[in-house]
């Protein structure tokens, strides 16, 4: 996209002229002329050309009325078109009518096209895969249901197998009953139990048989509290006989009334960019709502924590995705981390734990910051982070250049609803000898749900949140920054155009551009009386350096393959002008978490028409997939990006 300067228009002129003498008047006519040509006023100065070339300018894009969806995901790929996801939406009719809803943007033309969607990947994961592909695992079984709004009795039933040659598949709709109460349940879900473990010692010859268990969420067949349980008790299944009867039974402890959290699925989905569709492939091992998928440095994909199928923080049960064969496997040893846990891949190989989170999990366990190494499941903590009971809803960023290894923690607030929140942003040198936390420069305001988005000239645009719970008590957040961490400094820049809080999220265009996405406030007024409706407006950030008077280009934009420690030549106009290359990693964006996005540094040298540039060897630093590519002249002003394709490194 092409970006000009503009002069004072004629029009413009007599705007301004026209201001003024509103101004004079607002003096005679009291606070509601004084409202009005304040506002005028207002959207004069922001786009005034010193203005936008100093910070920048917001801009709705122009959706469509069908198009218009409650993004909870977003996802740019390499086509340059960005996925916008929002299965049910956060709505339980879309639900329960099993409405799911995917939007695929391309920015360049402005043009919409609906996905057909087969899962509710509301609250999934997603993360960019070698060959482009996006990953996308995990989402919704079922809506929470709040104390006071659930009408039947129920929750978790174990239904174990004793049978060591027969594993044993109960539809949904099977019915437990009590051996002592006597009351029945009904399984919601298909459930399928494995055979049980036969075992035999080599020396006594002895056969020792192991119960296998699956679990499944049951409930009463009929209203009523009449219908809850009180101490466990064993129950049988109905329509088994004979030996099937003896072996496979279910076990409860109390099933009543009480909250349901919401639960997840564990159904897997790829999308294909040229195809323009989901795929799926096999399905993870656990269940999981508000998981975090991060890619590793062969490609494969961590899959961590999330809701299970009954609604519980899976327990630690970390599995991996293997793109060659589409199939997931465990980690050996488990470890807990509270949903959506922000895990980055280091340049040594290992994950780093920066603590900031989305939600659901114990105040006290999982939520020290660390380096997890998969290999061996040693995590050593990483001390000295300011406000560490508000790391909840805070963003993290890995800062520009990718090399340096230094990341950020923006904002958060307390546990779960919690009034607190923090303006704190803490930075940590994992090259240190003994890394530890220190403060940064402060954020604009105390704010849970930041946005925040690597630029191509190593900046880092930061946006939006609200102070309090989903925006409660009118607390959105009408600022922005940009951060320079080579000074250690922020700024103000031009304020967005609404507040976005939860369920919202901000990605890098291939233009050099920043896209802003959704918002689910819990409430619309300051009294918390009326409710709130999602914020579907999508918003278009032009940071300052587009507005600069030239910019330079890459000629050879077409998509390319290039190893690692290999080189690419591309033909500019003014090869002396370019100062710095940057790879950067297209984003993945949910629930304040994008552990995908990075910039790496480029080394590269000028030929007579162009520049030839080189990337590191390190498949840690530069995991397998699609980058932009970015040239920054000395202004530090950056190109359009063009496609570089890194594959899988030999093993």
């Amino acid at each position: 996209m092409n970006f000009r300067h503009y002069r004072v228009s004629r029009r413009t002129r007599r705007f301004a002229v026209g201001s003024a003498v509103v101004l004079a008047l607002a003096g005679m006519n009291g606070p509601a002329i004084w409202g009005y040509a304040s506002h005028q006023y207002h959207d004069y100065k922001i786009n005034q050309p010193e203005y936008k070339a100093k910070n920048g300018h917001w801009d709705v894009v122009d959706v469509p009325e069908r198009y218009r969806i409650n993004t909870i995901h977003a996802a740019l790929l390499h086509t340059g078109k960005v996925l916008l996801v929002a299965g049910s939406g956060n709505n339980a009719a879309n639900f329960r009518a099993k409405s799911f809803r995917t939007v695929l943007w391309d920015p360049a033309h402005n043009t919409f096209k609906d996905i057909p969607t087969p899962k509710d990947l509301f609250c999934a994961g997603h993360t960019q895969l070698p060959d482009g592909r996006l990953l996308v695992a995990g989402g919704t079984q079922r809506y929470e249901k709040l104390e006071g709004d659930v009408d039947k009795a129920g929750g978790l039933m174990v239904v174990h197998n004793e049978d060591p040659d027969k594993p044993m598949t109960l539809p949904a709709g099977t019915r437990f009953t009590g051996r002592k109460n006597s009351k029945t349940f009904e399984a919601k879900d298909t459930v399928l139990v494995p055979r049980a473990k036969k075992e035999q010692d080599k020396q006594t010859r002895k056969v020792t048989v192991t119960v296998s268990t699956a679990r499944v969420y049951v409930e009463a067949l009929h209203k009523g509290h009449q219908y809850e349980t009180g101490l466990t008790d064993n129950y049988r299944v109905e329509g088994l006989t004979g030996k099937d009867a003896q072996n496979v039974y279910g076990i409860a402890n109390k099933l009543s009334f009480d909250k349901k959290d919401f639960q997840g699925i564990k159904d897997t989905l790829e999308f294909d960019p040229e195809a323009e569709r989901y795929v799926t492939v096999d399905p993870m091992n656990e269940a999981r709502w508000y998981p975090t998928l991060t890619t590793l440095q062969d490609g494969r994909v961590l899959s961590v924590s999330g809701l299970d199928e009954i609604g519980q923080v899976v327990p630690g049960k970390n599995e991996i995705y293997d793109p060659k064969t589409k199939k997931w496997t465990y980690l050996p040893k488990e470890r807990f981390f509270p949903t959506y846990p922000a895990l980055f891949l280091t340049d040594k190989g290992r994950i780093f734990y920066t603590g900031s989170n989305a939600g659901y999990g114990p105040a006290d366990k999982g939520r020290v910051p660390g380096l997890w190494d998969l290999t061996s499941n040693d995590f050593t903590e990483v001390p000295g982070m300011s406000d560490p009971d508000t790391l909840e809803t805070s963003m993290s960023v890995l800062l520009p250049p990718a090399q340096d290894q230094r990341y950020m923690v923006l904002g958060g607030g307390g546990v779960g609803e919690d009034k607190k929140s923090t303006a704190r942003t803490r930075i940590v040198d994992l090259h240190d000898p003994s890394p530890r936390f220190r403060d940064g420069p402060e954020l604009y305001a105390e704010a849970r749900y930041p946005s925040s988005v690597i630029l191509p000239d190593d900046t880092v645009l930061t946006t939006n949140g609200s102070g309090d719970y989903r925006g409660r008590s009118d607390s959105n957040i009408l600022m922005a920054e940009i951060y320079d961490p080579a000074a250690n400094s922020r700024r103000a820049v031009a304020d967005p155009l609404v507040g976005r809080n939860y369920h919202s999220g901000a990605l890098l265009l291939p233009d050099g551009r920043v896209m802003t996405f959704g918002s689910d406030s819990l409430f619309g007024d300051k009294a918390n009386t009326k409710p709130a409706v999602f914020q579907q407006q999508i918003d278009l950030y032009t940071p300052p350096y587009l507005y600069r008077k030239d910019r330079p280009a890459l000629k050879d934009a077409e998509p390319r393959t290039v190893e690692l420690g290999g080189t690419a030549t591309y033909r500019t106009d003014r090869p002396r002008d370019i100062a710095k290359a940057r790879l950067i990693r297209p984003g993945s964006f949910t629930h304040v978490t994008n552990v995908e996005q990075r910039s790496i540094a480029l080394e590269f040298t000028r030929t007579a028409d162009g520049i030839t540039v080189t990337l590191p060897k390190d498949a840690s630093l530069v995991p397998p997939g699609w980058y932009m590519l970015h040239v920054v002249d000395g202004k530090g002003t950056p190109s359009p990006a063009v496609w570089v394709k890194v594959p899988v490194a030999d093993s």
